[in-house]
């Protein structure tokens, strides 16, 4: 059931057992007149309800929830309305929930779209600015237009459809890849074979939450809830590139490489690298990695907040598990950066012989294990100096590639 404050603004017509709360949540810029941005997000979510109660055999409403005005109307990316968002989901409580702005939306390549899904938060943000811009020579488009609204609530499906775990299909429909249609004058259908997808999978949102302020309660639900939803994570961290992380965050990059560079010519690195045994070394690199993730989270706050009451949802466990994860595949894919650059160094730029002739080395004799080793050993002391001096420049980077999809 919705929030007892929050206004219905669809009523589900669906004779279905199942129910579906859906929370909808304007965020107009100061040039925008909420109450008009409002009228329009009700109004597409009217004309979505009927194809998703048909798709689904459910019950689809939903629960207007009071405006968050933004300060400014520069282009944002979807994680920057995630906090407010999850905030909101909690306390509705809502099976899903959808943001309406009229501030440009960004996609991960900075292009401008009109929506974009999470599919592990349950959360949609739809832009009308794509909407209403229209092409060279043309005259912006009216928010109270038919084809804004007709075009509106077919984003909106779309980008629920990816939600519930519906694919692109370029032979037409619901979702075929989005393209505003000047001529639109209604919402397309879902085709059969998604329909009974929709149906089958629409039942199996995650509604369990734990109300537990102890360390161990927390994790153990936070386990669970992983174990029982493992491939919403797992597609999370695959689709999210999180080993390419460090080239999106070149302050976290520079943090790691710059003292690498100093340590790979220093005689005590050499000592410490060449004494090393290959377990201690490999033991010291998971530590650090996975150390410089959970500095990286709780120093940074990255964790979705969760409602005040201390109320942890499932979905909201697996959005903190999820980012944690990209934050460790980052880490090593930092690790990687590192590490080869080290490696290069020691091997191209190096002299042949300079390391057997280093005077502090015991054994003059250095094979490519010993080589590789000390790489590596460099490497860890880059992630944390990465972790701890760098940190994340952007944090809505990072909730971007863990939990949005890449396109519209």
């Amino acid at each position: 059931m919705g929030n007892a404050t929050a206004t219905a603004v669809t009523r589900g017509s669906s004779e279905g057992d199942l129910t579906v709360d859906a929370g909808l949540l304007v965020a107009p810029s100061p040039e925008c007149d909420a109450d008009r941005l409002g009228s329009f997000a009700a109004t597409v979510a009217d004309e979505a309800s009927a194809e998703l109660e048909a798709a689904t055999e459910a019950d689809w409403q939903f629960y207007e929830e009071e405006p968050e005005p933004l300060s400014d109307r520069d282009p944002r990316r979807p994680s920057a309305f995630l906090d407010e968002a999850a905030l909101r989901m909690v306390e509705g409580p809502y099976d899903l929930l959808v943001v309406v702005t009229d501030a440009p939306l960004l996609a991960r390549n900075r292009r401008r779209v009109a929506g974009l899904a999470s599919p592990l938060s349950r959360v949609v943000v739809v832009s009308t600015h794509r909407l209403q811009v229209g092409g060279r020579d043309q005259p912006r488009r009216s928010l109270d237009a038919a084809a804004v609204h007709h075009n509106g609530a077919t984003v909106l499906l779309h980008q629920i459809g990816h939600v519930l775990g519906a694919s692109h299909d370029p032979s037409g429909g619901v979702m075929a890849p989005y393209e505003f249609d000047p001529d639109r004058s209604g919402v397309p259908s879902f085709d059969a074979d998604v329909s009974r997808y929709l149906e089958r999978v629409a039942s199996r949102i995650p509604e369990e939450s734990v109300e537990s302020r102890s360390v161990a309660g927390l994790v153990g639900f936070h386990l669970t809830s992983t174990a029982r939803n493992w491939r919403q994570v797992g597609r999370a961290l695959l689709t999210s590139r999180a080993p390419l992380l460090p080239l999106s965050l070149p302050k976290l990059s520079t943090a790691a490489v710059a003292p690498a560079l100093i340590l790979v010519f220093s005689a005590e690195t050499w000592d410490v690298g060449m004494n090393l045994d290959n377990v201690t070394a490999v033991s010291f690199a998971a530590a650090s990695v996975l150390l410089a993730a959970v500095y990286l989270v709780f120093s940074l706050s990255l964790n979705v907040p969760r409602e005040r009451r201390g109320v942890v949802t499932e979905h909201v466990a697996l959005l903190n598990v999820a980012i944690l994860g990209i934050l460790v595949f980052g880490m090593l894919g930092l690790f990687a950066l590192v590490g080869t650059i080290m490696l290069v160094i020691e091997f191209v730029v190096f002299p042949p012989n300079l390391m057997t002739n280093w005077p502090s080395l015991e054994d003059p004799v250095v094979t490519v294990v010993d080589l590789v080793r000390t790489g590596g050993f460099i490497a860890t002391i880059g992630v944390l100096s990465g972790a701890l001096a760098g940190g994340l420049e952007d944090r809505t980077i990072l909730r971007q590639l863990a939990l949005f999809r890449p396109r519209p």
